[in-house]
């Protein structure tokens, strides 16, 4: 037998070290690092053991052919629905047979609720296996019990060993699979503590190969860091075919199901819930949560509509301008790009005069949404100068736009489509680029075609 070791792994990104200290380099973060007692390993096992593989069914002849590129069939895989239209749309519509998909989350975020609805509902109709890790049995019917969900066809176990779960995969035959979580999945012949980079790195890739090997949609559940990343070696988002995040703050209800990558669909798709007592409820108008805005006109506000997938979403933004007798002015951001904002408050100081160098600036986007798109350019605009000229902007108008260096206004796609959204909440005015602006006539609509930030200034 070879000697127990002890090995020292970050709780948050999963990196492993000889000795303990404050400090992981690999995420920054303090105090993360904990003892693992690694058990002894019998003589002659180690990470070249071919006999693991063999009794896996991952070693031996070649099941592939070469063909033609042209001889591939183009049919359509038929998709699992997840009983949820918010969760379908994420995943480009449906489970794929045979695909493997991550979904990472906070923890409280919601990720296991999630899938044990999914499951309990799919159950009634298809073979799965809920494989639980880090909570017992007793745990999971528990929480079945009190969302009130029907648990007669789902199968359920235990276990944390990757050579286990093969053997009940290879008795049960399911459809679908559920690992939750992939931190505590650890192979034997793999001599790192479970939750360590090889750990991680090595089960998801073998559940990954089982999934294409034997058609099984398998999901994933992982652990995200502090600063929102999957937690855990880079390689385990490559290795699967859809990475998936669950957004959410702890105060809020609502919860953000975002894609991040998908093989089988398109990126970016947004899907919101909102956690209940009962468990998870799809929002299925997203654009009425975000624009829970009080009677009252204040300055700094303006409500911009954003692209997320393949539809439109009405967010508001808040600026706050202020002034203060720091000699370094803060700039916060909550929901934007810090970067982006310093890029256009020298915009708005070189073509239209204004100077902030002496004022805090406070921007936050409502709801908890971040947003990426450069239409959220022209918003930003102006609610800064709405809140620096404490003037407010009527709040039946919406706003959209890229600024270019030079203070012109760009058009962003879509933009049709954008006015159409906001047409159907209520909206009577839009602020929008020239190219942008309909050829016909919106009925209730009044479009304000703009091509440089002095205009916004006027209209302001």
């Amino acid at each position: 037998m070879a000697k127990a070791k002890i090995a020292y792994v970050c709780s948050d990104c999963g990196a492993e070290y000889s000795k303990w200290q404050g400090q992981c380099n690999e995420c920054g973060a303090w105090n993360t690092i904990r003892e693992f007692r690694i058990p002894a390993m019998p003589a002659g096992t180690g990470s070249r053991n071919v006999n693991n593989q063999d009794r896996l069914g991952f070693a031996g002849a070649l099941t592939s052919k070469v063909q033609k590129l042209s001889e591939v069939s183009l049919e359509e895989h038929r998709r699992y629905t997840t009983t949820f239209a918010e969760f379908d749309r994420v995943l480009g519509g449906g489970i794929i047979p045979g695909a493997a998909m991550i979904i990472g989350g906070h923890p409280g975020a919601g990720k296991s609720t999630l899938l044990l609805q999914t499951v309990c509902r799919l159950s009634k109709n298809y073979n799965i296996l809920y494989v639980t890790g880090e909570e017992s049995l007793q745990q999971v019917a528990m929480r079945a019990c009190r969302l009130g969900l029907d648990t007669q066809n789902l199968n359920v176990v235990s276990e944390t060993s990757i050579e286990n779960i093969c053997s009940f995969i290879e008795n049960t035959r399911p459809q679908i699979l559920v690992i939750d979580s992939i931190q505590v999945m650890h192979l034997s012949f793999i001599q790192s503590a479970p939750g360590s980079v090889s750990q991680v790195r090595e089960s998801a890739a073998m559940l990954t190969r089982i999934a294409k090997t034997q058609g099984i949609a398998c999901f994933i559940v992982g652990h995200v860091t502090k600063d929102g990343t999957l937690a855990g070696p880079k390689v385990l988002e490559h290795c699967v075919d859809c990475s998936i995040l669950l957004e959410g703050d702890s105060n809020s209800k609502f919860r953000t199901l975002r894609c991040l990558k998908n093989r089988f669909g398109a990126v970016n798709e947004i899907g919101v819930f909102a956690m209940t007592d009962r468990g998870m409820r799809e929002v299925s108008n997203p654009s009425a949560i975000f624009l829970n805005r009080s009677e009252n006109i204040c300055s700094g506000s303006c409500v911009m509509v954003i692209w997320e997938g393949t539809r439109p979403l009405l967010i508001e933004l808040q600026a706050l301008v202020d002034a203060t007798q720091n000699p370094n002015p803060r700039r916060l951001t909550v929901g934007t790009d810090s970067n982006r904002l310093n890029m256009l408050l020298a915009v708005l100081h070189r073509h239209a005069g204004i100077q902030m160098y002496d004022q805090d600036v406070f921007i936050n986007v409502v709801g908890g949404v971040k947003v990426e798109e450069t239409c959220a350019d022209l918003p930003l605009l102006c609610a800064l100068i709405s809140s620096y000229k404490d003037r407010p902007i009527s709040r039946n108008t919406i706003c959209f736009g890229e600024v270019g260096l030079s203070g012109e206004i760009r058009p962003v796609p879509s933009g049709q489509e954008r006015i159409a959204e906001a047409a159907k909440h209520g909206f009577t005015r839009a602020i929008v680029p020239k190219d942008n602006a309909p050829h016909k006539k919106i009925e209730n609509m009044e479009i304000i075609a703009v091509t440089s930030i002095s205009q916004i200034i006027d209209l302001i």
